[in-house]
């Protein structure tokens, strides 16, 4: 530990926030893990797997832990392969600088819409009394079950795939492949042996974020499973809100959290890996970036156009379906649903802004405060601090609810019915974007900065405020921005812990859906979509005023 290091750790403000910092990790991320575990292995007294035993011994709990792995691994396959085509296009095409920019847009799109918004529009496509069906007269065909579920994932979280791959791809010498072409390799036997094996980390990455989104996800199977392909989630919700059962839900939460884990690990490990590097310290001249053929480049081209015309076709649909008084019986233009949702809906509306812009400072600090400490102090188990912050982020959002409504149920820390449960979830489940924005700005500040201001006199507060900060005030916006979004539009988590005193515009598309009102559900998803857009132009605008450097916010 440096001097500098040791001396802070001694200053009695850093000493408060380490404990502070524990402290409401411990309340919010460790305790209602341990709540969760209790319940599951300890009866009596005693530790057991008792309540492991009817969910292992029933053939529709044995199917739905089967069918999420399935799941998981089609969506994972699937995204990851369209994931990749986008982001060669847009990284090694020679496309004009505003197509990329457009392809990037609408690629990104699904990932700040709600969760419901493919769900709905494939629904008033190909559901009853869909446009498509109608359209071709097929009047016996069933969307509900795998297919449904596995094609809205796919267009849901493959744009999580596209950022991871694209940032490999862009990163990929070109000089690289020169030397292949060189030795006389065509397009094709470039693209096979020298850009996919280079990409290869990133792509195993993708493969394993876009299986863990699949995994936690709740809000599609719900709308689009059904009966016929029941998964973990959608069983766990049911088995806490339909039988009352916490000790079930428990247990089915811990059954959804060992594939997880599995995948946390994996993907630490491919992340941990330096085998593949590409960019080093040598300067040279800088080749221009080569096509991988005239047929590859078609193929993977028209895949975009198509996938890009179906994105824009799902929202053109959520927007055509808010206007109509019954989709697919009457179409008639009306304004109704809007109408419906600044009555009925306005609850919704205001305590979701209420909770999203109480958690979004509140996040911004917190992020900043562990980044510090973790990075910056080296205080002893630093380390550990940093893994019990991402680790409500690293669980799926269902397990994470399941814990958090069994932990603060009843004494002694009730919090259930009330704004703090809600905004505790997103707070310690979605900062763990600005804590790593954080912490990898830091580790390219060079501490000297810092420790000249100390060597001047400056306490560490003090430092803190004036130097740290404003340096990493980027990596704190990105967190706060992302921060925002998820909590404006996320629902795994929070869908056990809202009540009649707060409720979510998320939770109120859900009622929508479930009562077949799907005008109503695409008019809350296009004000929820509209709201998150100028939330998100607001912050992306204030980080131009306070980023002198020009660095501006990512999704």
């Amino acid at each position: 530990m440096s001097s500098s290091a040791s001396s802070a750790n001694k200053d009695t403000a850093t000493k408060l926030t380490v404990v502070m910092l524990w402290l409401l990790l411990g309340v919010f991320v460790l305790y209602p893990l341990c709540r969760l575990f209790a319940m599951t292995f300890w009866v009596d007294g005693n530790f057991t797997f008792e309540n492991l035993r009817p969910f292992l011994d029933n053939w529709y709990d044995r199917r739905s832990a089967i069918n999420s792995i399935l799941l998981g691994c089609s969506v994972g396959v699937a995204g990851t392969a369209l994931g990749f085509v986008f982001a060669f296009v847009t990284t090694r095409l020679n496309l004009p600088t505003w197509l990329k920019f457009a392809l990037s847009a609408i690629t990104i799109l699904p990932l700040i819409s709600p969760p419901f918004t493919s769900s709905i529009a494939l629904t008033l496509l190909l559901g009853p009394n869909g446009m498509v069906l109608q359209f071709f007269g097929l009047d016996n065909f069933n969307f509900y079950g795998f297919w449904g579920t596995f094609i809205s994932e796919t267009l849901t979280f493959f744009p999580v795939a596209f950022m991871t791959i694209s940032t490999i791809l862009a990163r990929i010498d070109p000089n690289l492949e020169d030397a292949a072409y060189s030795l006389g390799a065509s397009s094709s036997e470039v693209f096979r042996t020298v850009t996919l094996p280079l990409a290869a980390p990133g792509i195993a990455n993708a493969f394993l974020l876009v299986f863990s989104c699949s995994l936690a996800d709740f809000a599609t199977p719900q709308v689009l499973g059904g009966h016929s392909f029941p998964v973990l989630p959608t069983q766990a919700y049911l088995q806490i809100t339909g039988m009352y059962d916490f000790k079930g839900g428990a247990a089915l939460s811990f059954m959804l959290l060992i594939p997880a884990l599995v995948v946390y690990a994996l993907q630490h490990y491919w992340v941990s890996k330096k085998s593949y590097v590409t960019v080093s310290g040598k300067a040279g001249g800088k080749s221009s970036i080569k096509g991988p053929g005239i047929a590859l480049t078609s193929l993977m081209a028209s895949i975009v156009a198509v996938v890009v015309a179906f994105i824009i076709a799902i929202y053109a649909v959520i927007l055509i379906g808010s206007l109509v008084k019954v989709w697919g019986v009457n179409n008639t233009i009306t304004f109704d649903n809007y109408n419906y949702v600044f009555t009925h809906g306005m609850k919704a509306i205001k305590d979701t802004l209420i909770i999203a812009c109480i958690g979004t400072p509140l996040g911004g600090l917190l992020a900043v405060l562990v980044g510090y400490v973790t990075t910056r102090l080296k205080i002893r188990g630093h380390k550990t601090l940093e893994t019990v912050s991402l680790l409500n982020y690293t669980l799926p959002g269902t397990v994470v609810g399941i814990a958090y409504i069994i932990a603060f149920n009843d004494k002694p820390i009730v919090l259930t019915g009330t704004v703090y449960i809600l905004i505790a979830a997103y707070l310690f489940r979605y900062s763990s974007a600005g804590i790593r924005n954080v912490i990898a700005a830091l580790t390219q500040i060079d501490p000297s900065i810092e420790e000249a201001s100390r060597s001047l006199g400056a306490g560490s507060t003090r430092t803190f405020v004036s130097i740290t900060i404003p340096l990493v005030l980027p990596a704190i916006l990105a967190g706060m921005k992302y921060l925002f979004i998820h909590s404006m539009t996320a629902i795994s988590a929070t869908i056990f812990l809202v009540s009649v005193n707060w409720t979510l515009i998320t939770t109120r598309i859900l009622e929508c859906m479930t009562e077949l009102q799907f005008a109503q559900a695409c008019a809350f998803s296009v004000i929820l979509i509209l709201l998150v857009f100028a939330a998100s132009g607001a912050m992306t605008l204030l980080a131009k005023v306070l980023c002198r450097t020009g660095d501006h916010i990512g999704a």
